[in-house]
């Protein structure tokens, strides 16, 4: 039996039936939508029916529960849509007090007819939930989910762009001609489709220039900084200055600057065998890194590679700088902001996203994209200067209580939408 509530085998499972949550429980999918009918004509801060609606459930997990926590906690009814739940990521989000969704969307595919049939099928289920609101976030789900949530008639519609990703980001050698015209489509999607939105979030201001310059006016972007960080999970801990440890946490892709890492890396080793270099993240054998190239590095000693880790939190602990020489077209990493909560020096590069989290030579250096040079210089300013890694990382953790506090971001995401927050759920209460 299709566990998840959506669509499976080309049709539209029954959302009242029951599901597994673990071994030898069972929820009431009826008793779980109906516990709070939510009348539309209700003051602006009512509780609303929100649906999520991102792409992977561990994408949903990892940068988005800390809101959907917030939101359940203020009396909302969260329904999470991906793509790809698996028993073990749909009773994560069934423990948040969210209702998991699936529904298809391909992630990188760019055909049209199987995005419009997406975009059909999300539009049924957001009648089928009685959605009041969609916060639809990165691209493609910013684009054909807002367009659902119009044909669906939601009451109120949240477009999140979060960076403008590998379709704008640009290689060593610029873009070639195929690039340029995917960019044109997106572009066109995007004039098409956020002035459907009644809010269209971003993460840095770069991506708020560009979505002004093509038209998006109405509604303005909003900018909110990161998506933030959990302060008491990644809490300071001084960072470790003999022997120097360089870390570098991300997907092993070309765009996030893993090889000029990997370069700076086997440079560096050569004249200063003490210090220490740790890559944690998956290999990609098509656009990336492969697993065998990682084996071989960490053979001859040049970097120690554990692979993917579920928590980053003793790595960071045990390192003395963050590094990610990314040329993506990034909203604000999410890696960076756990380093700088956890008192890391960061060197990274003077890119969309990316610059928000340094202020150069205060907690860290800016370098161009695609400069090695640049890179190994700054990394060799703390080697050789490692009494300065202690003052940048207590820099980089006074950043992060001022502009990554995931609790205060929430905040500010929920009253820019109108929505009630835990704190006016409570006082309602009592």
């Amino acid at each position: 039996m299709a566990r998840t509530v959506g669509h499976v085998a080309g049709t539209f499972s029954d959302p009242m039936r029951k599901v597994d949550q673990g071994p030898g429980e069972r929820v009431d999918r009826k008793a779980l939508i109906n516990r709070s009918a939510i009348p539309l004509n209700e003051p602006q801060q009512a509780r609303h029916r929100i649906a999520m609606v991102g792409n992977l459930a561990e994408t949903l997990l990892g940068f988005r529960g800390e809101l959907i926590k917030d939101m359940v906690r203020a009396g909302h009814e969260v329904y999470a849509f991906a793509t790809n739940y698996s028993r073990k990521t749909e009773r994560a989000i069934l423990a948040m007090g969210a209702i998991p969704v699936k529904y298809q969307m391909g992630r990188l595919n760019t055909n049209p007819v199987a995005d419009l049939i997406s975009t059909w099928q999300l539009c049924r289920l957001f009648k089928s939930y009685n959605i009041s609101l969609t916060f639809c976030f990165f691209t493609k789900p910013s684009i054909w989910g807002t367009l659902a949530a119009s044909m669906a008639g939601v009451s109120v519609r949240v477009a999140k762009i979060e960076g403008m990703g590998r379709v704008f980001t640009n290689g060593p050698k610029g873009s070639g001609l195929r690039k340029r015209l995917l960019q044109s489509v997106v572009n066109l999607l995007f004039r098409f489709s956020l002035p459907k939105a009644h809010h269209v979030l971003v993460l840095n201001r770069d991506d708020q220039q560009d979505l002004q310059n093509l038209g998006i006016k109405k509604p303005l972007p909003t900018m909110i900084g990161g998506i933030g960080v959990c302060l008491d999970r990644y809490s300071f801990n001084p960072p470790v200055a003999d022997p120097v440890r360089f870390i570098f946490v991300g997907r092993l892709i070309r765009e996030k600057g893993i090889r000029y890492f990997l370069d700076a890396a086997r440079s560096l080793k050569n004249r200063y065998p003490d210090v220490e270099f740790i890559v944690l993240g998956a290999p990609d054998e098509k656009h990336g890194i492969s697993k065998h190239e990682m084996k071989q590095l960490a053979a001859e000693n040049i970097i120690t590679y554990p692979g993917t880790v579920d928590n980053v939190v003793p790595w960071l602990a045990e390192s003395s700088v963050f590094v990610l020489p990314s040329y993506y077209r990034e909203g604000v990493p999410r890696s960076t902001q756990e380093a700088l909560a956890m008192g890391r020096p960061v060197i990274t590069t003077d890119m969309p996203g990316c610059r928000e989290t340094v202020e150069h030579e205060v907690n860290g250096y800016l370098v161009k994209p695609h400069n090695q040079h640049e890179l190994e210089e700054a990394m060799l300013k703390l080697i050789r200067n490692p009494g300065l890694i202690a003052p940048m990382g207590e820099a980089s953790y006074k950043l992060a209580r001022e502009r990554f506090n995931v609790r205060e971001i929430n905040q500010k995401i929920l009253s820019t939408l109108g929505l009630a927050t835990a704190e006016q759920a409570a006082g309602k209460r009592y």
